[in-house]
């Protein structure tokens, strides 16, 4: 099967929606962020039309497995914010009731089977682990996505309650382990998928606090540095993970269990 293209090429590449769409665009969330794209209740919405249009039918949908990522861009847009602690709470509270809806919007069209990632340690990111030297993580923020992988299968067991789906219910596919995996492994690992010496520091990274990667000031000269070999990172920039990086997340036992459990393989 090959990897779904994104809605944006549907007519462009027609011949193979019948493989799935990509529906997601980065940098967004369950509510609006910084980024000026579809949140995911637009997305869903986008998903609807194409059933409207008959370009999919209930029975495609039935058959098929929706894959939902909140990857904290929502967390990110509150602090960019300027929101406070105090009112953090109610706003998790709202995101998880808002996932909620989504994902029986998903179900109610058709879907039988949906997968939704946990929260990775976003306190682990490069961007966040750049005040420490990219030494070690932000305990702090790490606190929070602790909390929402926690309010999290409250989420999907009351879905799944709702929707009666016991036979092939939606699992949370658990990047959280998978990506504490990777950071744990060190020179006495004896595994064969590779490590990586400093996993928090990025390959592509700002030459200063102001610059990120790919940063170009106006005489053209680049404002960030770039490493000789992208494979022996697991970060590329202040916050995606290379290929090998996805790679070794992906063969991470965690990650295999949560897919074995979501096809029904265990």
């Amino acid at each position: 099967m090959k990897t779904p293209i994104p809605y944006r090429w549907r007519e462009q590449l027609s011949e193979r929606v019948k493989d799935g769409l990509n529906i997601a665009y980065g940098g967004t969330g369950v509510f609006d962020t910084m980024v000026a794209e579809p949140n995911m209740t637009t997305q869903i919405d986008f998903l609807q039309q194409l059933l409207h249009d008959s370009v999919y039918t209930k029975r495609n949908l039935k058959t098929s497995v929706a894959f939902v990522s909140v990857a904290g861009n929502d967390y990110a847009t509150y602090n960019a914010k300027n929101g406070s602690a105090q009112d953090f709470p109610a706003f998790m509270e709202s995101l998880m009731n808002q996932l909620m809806v989504n994902l029986k919007r998903i179900h109610d069209m058709g879907v039988r089977k949906i997968g939704i990632t946990s929260l990775l340690p976003l306190g682990c990111l490069p961007r966040n682990t750049a005040p420490f030297s990219f030494q070690h993580c932000d305990d702090t923020y790490n606190a929070l996505v602790d909390l929402h992988d926690q309010l999290l299968p409250q989420v999907v067991n009351i879905l799944n309650q709702q929707t009666n789906t016991s036979n092939s219910p939606s699992f949370i596919l658990d990047l959280y382990n998978a990506f504490w995996t990777v950071f744990n492994r060190n020179e006495t690992y004896q595994g064969n998928d590779p490590t990586f010496e400093k996993p928090f520091e990025p390959c592509c990274f700002g030459v200063s606090g102001g610059f990120k990667c790919g940063t170009v000031d106006e005489n053209g000269e680049n404002k960030y540095t770039l490493c000789s070999d992208p494979r022996s990172k697991f970060f590329w920039d202040g916050v995606h993970p290379t290929e090998q990086g996805w790679y070794v997340v992906y063969k991470t036992p965690a990650f295999q269990n949560s897919l074995k459990q979501f096809y029904g393989l265990t």
